[in-house]
C-alpha cells in the first residue's frame, strides 16, 4: 500500500473546529444579580413599614407566612405525595401571627392548639391510609412556620419594637452575607457536606464575625444595650440562622427538590429564604426580652 502523504494524514486534525471550552460554573451558585435585586426590594419593603407604621410589619409576616405554607403545601404533595391541612395551616397561621401582636405568646400558643384540633379535623375524611404521615407533617408545618413566625411578630409592639425587629434581621441578613462571601472566596473544608455540601467552616466563620460585628452594633446604637449582650447575640443568631438552613437543606434532600418554589428569582421560593429567619426570630424574641425588659 502506498504511503499516506503526511498532508492528508493532517487534513481532517486541521479541519477539525476546536472545541468550545467548557463553561465554568459561577462559585455563586445562583443568579447574583438577581437574588440581589431582590433582597433590596424585600429589605426596602420591611423599612417603609418600620419606619411609617411599623405594625405594617406585622402584615408583612403574616402574607410571608401565608405565602411560605402554600409553598411548603405544594413541594410536599409533588415529592412525596404527603397532603396537609393546608385550609386550617392557612387560617390557623393568620390566626398565631395576629393574636401574637395584642396577647403575646399565650395567644400563638392558643391559636397553635386550634390549629392542631382542626388539621386532625380536617383530614378525617380523607380515610386512614397515611393518615398519621399527614397529621404529623401537617403538626410540624403548624409549628415550624406561624407559630416560629409568632414570635418576630412579638417583636414589634413595645416602644422599642422598630429597633428589636431591625436587630433581628440586621443579624440575620450579617449571618447569610458574612458567612456567603467567605465560602465563596476561602470555602475549601465542608460542613455538613451529606446535608450541604457547599456550606463550609470557613464560611461558618465568616458568618460568626459578620454576626458578631451586627449583634454588638444593632443593641448598643438601636437599643439599650450593652457589648457582651450584643455578642451573645450574634453569635445566638449566626447559630440558629445556620441550623434553620442545614434543616431546610436536609428537608429538601430527603423531598429530592433543589428549591421549595420559584417565587423569588435568585433565591428560589419564599421558603428558601424563611429557613434562617423562623428559629432566629424564636431566639430573638427570647433574647431581647431578657436583655431589655
Amino acid at each position: 500500500m502506498p504511503p499516506v502523504s503526511e498532508e492528508r494524514e493532517k487534513a481532517p486534525v486541521a479541519s477539525a473546529e476546536p472545541a468550545e471550552p467548557a463553561k465554568k460554573a459561577s462559585r455563586a451558585g445562583r443568579n447574583l444579580p438577581a437574588a440581589i435585586g431582590v433582597g433590596l426590594l424585600l429589605g426596602a419593603a420591611i423599612l417603609v413599614s418600620l419606619l411609617t407604621v411599623r405594625y405594617l410589619f406585622i402584615g408583612i409576616i403574616a402574607a410571608a407566612i401565608a405565602v411560605g405554607t402554600y409553598e411548603f403545601a405544594q413541594a410536599l404533595r409533588r415529592a412525596a405525595g404527603i397532603r396537609l391541612a393546608l385550609v386550617p395551616l392557612l387560617a390557623g397561621g393568620q390566626a398565631m401571627i395576629w393574636l401574637a401582636w395584642p396577647f403575646g405568646y399565650e395567644g400563638a400558643l392558643i391559636a397553635f392548639a386550634v390549629t392542631v384540633l382542626a388539621c386532625l379535623l380536617w383530614r378525617l375524611p380523607g380515610g386512614a391510609e397515611s393518615y398519621l404521615r399527614d397529621i404529623s407533617a401537617s403538626v410540624f408545618t403548624a409549628a415550624y412556620l406561624p407559630l416560629f413566625g409568632a414570635f418576630a411578630a412579638m417583636l414589634v409592639p413595645p416602644a422599642d419594637g422598630v429597633g428589636r425587629v431591625l436587630a433581628f434581621l440586621i443579624g440575620v441578613v450579617a449571618s447569610d452575607t458574612g458567612g456567603y462571601i467567605a465560602g465563596v472566596l476561602k470555602g475549601k473544608h465542608p460542613m455538613a457536606p451529606s446535608i450541604s455540601p457547599k456550606k463550609t467552616w470557613e464560611g461558618f466563620s465568616g458568618s460568626l464575625v459578620a454576626g458578631v460585628i451586627a449583634g454588638s452594633l444593632t443593641l448598643t446604637l438601636l437599643l439599650d444595650g450593652q457589648v457582651w449582650q450584643g455578642v451573645v447575640f450574634g453569635v445566638a443568631i449566626v447559630l440558629t440562622a445556620t441550623l434553620g438552613d442545614l434543616v431546610e437543606s436536609l428537608m429538601k434532600r430527603d423531598l429530592g427538590i433543589k428549591d421549595m418554589g420559584t417565587l423569588l428569582p435568585g433565591h428560589g421560593g419564599l421558603m428558601d429564604r424563611l429557613d434562617s429567619l423562623l428559629p432566629s426570630a424564636v431566639v430573638s424574641f427570647l433574647l431581647l426580652s431578657a436583655f431589655l425588659n
